[in-house]
């Protein structure tokens, strides 16, 4: 079994900064890319940031010259750092990452989000 565990949200104001974390655990023999995604209600799903074991990120539009993907591939963890946050980043933000387990299968694994709001 896997299990992603992402914590660091809250209630920030404008302009605030978070930090974000993910750790994975379980039965691991890999963990290939990291990430997150948010969704806000009404709203779908969308990339904000991933980067693989070598240390290359992505962005999404929205996280790009505010927001710093990183990982520490000896804890298993991916990191998160938004800075000048705006109401509009308002949403649940979910790790995701590509696992290889213990019994060679690579599958797609989701924490269970962690809420980040911005509000004066």
């Amino acid at each position: 079994q896997v299990q992603l565990v992402d914590s660091g949200g809250g209630l920030v104001q404008p302009g605030g900064s978070l930090r974000l974390s993910c750790a994975a655990s379980g039965t691991i023999l890999r963990v290939n890319d990291m990430g997150w995604y948010r969704q806000a209600p009404g709203k779908e799903r969308e990339l904000v940031a991933r980067i693989t074991t070598n240390g290359r990120p992505t962005y999404g539009d929205s996280a790009k010259g505010r927001f710093t993907i990183s990982r520490d591939n000896a804890k298993n963890t991916v990191y998160l750092t938004m800075n000048s946050l705006k109401p509009e980043d308002t949403a649940v933000y979910l790790c995701n990452s590509d696992i290889m387990t213990t019994d060679w299968r690579t599958l797609d694994y989701w924490g269970q989000g962690t809420q980040v709001t911005v509000s004066s």
